[in-house]
Protein backbone atom coordinates (compact mmCIF):
# COMPACT_ATOMS: atom_id res chain seq x y z
CA UNK A 1 0.00 0.00 0.00
CA UNK A 2 1.32 3.32 -1.18
CA UNK A 3 1.73 6.12 1.89
CA UNK A 4 -1.00 8.11 0.74
CA UNK A 5 -3.59 5.13 0.53
CA UNK A 6 -2.50 4.53 4.00
CA UNK A 7 -2.47 8.05 5.18
CA UNK A 8 -6.13 8.63 3.85
CA UNK A 9 -7.32 5.20 5.23
CA UNK A 10 -6.17 5.38 8.69
CA UNK A 11 -9.32 6.35 10.78
CA UNK A 12 -11.16 3.27 9.24
CA UNK A 13 -8.22 1.00 10.52
CA UNK A 14 -7.71 3.34 13.86
CA UNK A 15 -10.87 4.18 15.26
CA UNK A 16 -13.23 2.02 13.27
CA UNK A 17 -14.79 5.13 11.22
CA UNK A 18 -18.22 4.51 10.30
CA UNK A 19 -20.87 5.77 7.77
CA UNK A 20 -24.52 6.38 9.05
CA UNK A 21 -27.66 6.84 7.34
CA UNK A 22 -30.21 8.78 8.45
CA UNK A 23 -32.14 5.83 7.89
CA UNK A 24 -30.38 4.54 10.88
CA UNK A 25 -27.86 1.94 8.81
CA UNK A 26 -24.53 2.08 9.80
CA UNK A 27 -21.73 0.89 7.27
CA UNK A 28 -17.97 0.08 7.21
CA UNK A 29 -16.00 0.82 5.61
CA UNK A 30 -17.69 4.20 5.18
CA UNK A 31 -20.05 4.78 2.19
CA UNK A 32 -21.34 8.31 0.22
CA UNK A 33 -24.60 6.39 -0.46
CA UNK A 34 -26.51 4.07 1.62
CA UNK A 35 -27.08 1.00 0.03
CA UNK A 36 -30.76 0.53 2.51
CA UNK A 37 -32.53 3.31 1.07
CA UNK A 38 -30.16 5.14 -1.44
CA UNK A 39 -29.99 8.35 0.29
CA UNK A 40 -26.29 10.47 0.22
CA UNK A 41 -28.19 11.78 3.92
CA UNK A 42 -24.38 10.31 5.56
CA UNK A 43 -22.50 11.20 8.70
CA UNK A 44 -19.33 10.04 10.24
CA UNK A 45 -19.56 7.53 13.30
CA UNK A 46 -17.02 5.96 15.67
CA UNK A 47 -17.92 2.48 16.00
CA UNK A 48 -17.41 1.26 19.74
CA UNK A 49 -14.84 -1.51 18.69
CA UNK A 50 -16.12 -4.03 20.99
CA UNK A 51 -18.12 -6.89 20.10
CA UNK A 52 -18.75 -11.02 19.92
CA UNK A 53 -17.48 -13.68 17.49
CA UNK A 54 -19.54 -15.39 15.08
CA UNK A 55 -17.58 -17.75 13.92
CA UNK A 56 -14.04 -18.30 12.89
CA UNK A 57 -11.17 -20.48 10.98
CA UNK A 58 -7.43 -20.77 11.65
CA UNK A 59 -5.24 -20.04 8.69
CA UNK A 60 -2.40 -22.07 8.00
CA UNK A 61 -1.81 -21.36 4.09
CA UNK A 62 -1.41 -17.64 4.08
CA UNK A 63 -1.33 -15.30 1.42
CA UNK A 64 2.08 -13.59 0.53
CA UNK A 65 3.04 -11.33 2.88
CA UNK A 66 1.61 -13.03 5.61
CA UNK A 67 3.47 -15.83 5.67
CA UNK A 68 5.39 -15.42 8.93
CA UNK A 69 2.41 -15.06 10.85
CA UNK A 70 0.90 -18.60 10.64
CA UNK A 71 -0.59 -19.90 12.23
CA UNK A 72 -3.77 -17.32 12.58
CA UNK A 73 -7.35 -16.69 13.52
CA UNK A 74 -9.67 -14.66 10.94
CA UNK A 75 -12.98 -14.00 12.78
CA UNK A 76 -16.52 -12.74 11.61
CA UNK A 77 -17.51 -10.63 14.20
CA UNK A 78 -20.43 -8.63 15.28
CA UNK A 79 -20.14 -5.57 16.76
CA UNK A 80 -22.60 -4.01 19.27
CA UNK A 81 -23.87 -1.43 16.79
CA UNK A 82 -24.72 -4.15 14.41
CA UNK A 83 -21.73 -4.50 12.18
CA UNK A 84 -20.56 -7.46 10.70
CA UNK A 85 -17.20 -7.33 10.22
CA UNK A 86 -13.96 -9.67 9.20
CA UNK A 87 -10.69 -9.34 11.14
CA UNK A 88 -7.67 -11.60 12.57
CA UNK A 89 -7.88 -12.76 16.30
CA UNK A 90 -4.97 -11.34 18.28
CA UNK A 91 -3.68 -12.45 21.70
CA UNK A 92 -6.11 -15.38 21.55
CA UNK A 93 -5.02 -19.15 20.88
CA UNK A 94 -8.72 -20.71 21.86
CA UNK A 95 -11.28 -18.44 20.21
CA UNK A 96 -15.13 -19.39 21.04
CA UNK A 97 -18.69 -18.88 19.16
CA UNK A 98 -20.31 -16.33 21.36
CA UNK A 99 -16.86 -14.89 23.03
CA UNK A 100 -16.47 -10.98 23.57
CA UNK A 101 -13.77 -9.05 22.00
CA UNK A 102 -12.79 -5.85 21.29
CA UNK A 103 -10.50 -3.69 18.91
CA UNK A 104 -6.81 -3.18 19.06
CA UNK A 105 -4.17 -1.98 16.89
CA UNK A 106 -2.11 -4.51 16.28
CA UNK A 107 1.00 -4.64 13.30
CA UNK A 108 -0.40 -6.37 10.34
CA UNK A 109 2.95 -6.44 8.04
CA UNK A 110 5.91 -5.44 6.60
CA UNK A 111 5.60 -3.90 3.48
CA UNK A 112 8.40 -3.87 0.32
CA UNK A 113 12.27 -3.91 0.61
CA UNK A 114 12.54 -0.66 2.93
CA UNK A 115 9.87 -2.58 5.37
CA UNK A 116 7.00 0.15 5.77
CA UNK A 117 5.42 -1.21 8.95
CA UNK A 118 1.98 -1.30 8.51
CA UNK A 119 -0.98 -1.47 11.22
CA UNK A 120 -4.21 -1.68 11.86
CA UNK A 121 -7.28 -3.25 14.11
CA UNK A 122 -7.07 -6.92 15.25
CA UNK A 123 -9.43 -8.22 17.98
CA UNK A 124 -8.60 -9.80 20.95
CA UNK A 125 -10.64 -11.66 24.02
CA UNK A 126 -12.18 -8.68 26.10
CA UNK A 127 -10.49 -7.79 29.26
CA UNK A 128 -12.90 -7.86 32.25
CA UNK A 129 -11.92 -5.81 34.77
CA UNK A 130 -12.97 -5.97 38.23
Amino acid sequence: MEISRNWRLRHQRYRLLASKCACGTIHFPPRTICHACGKKSMKQVNLSGKGEILSFAPVTSAPLGFEDYIPYFIALIMLDEGVLIEAQLADCDNPEAGMRVEMVTRKWREQGERGMIVYGYKFRPLLVKS
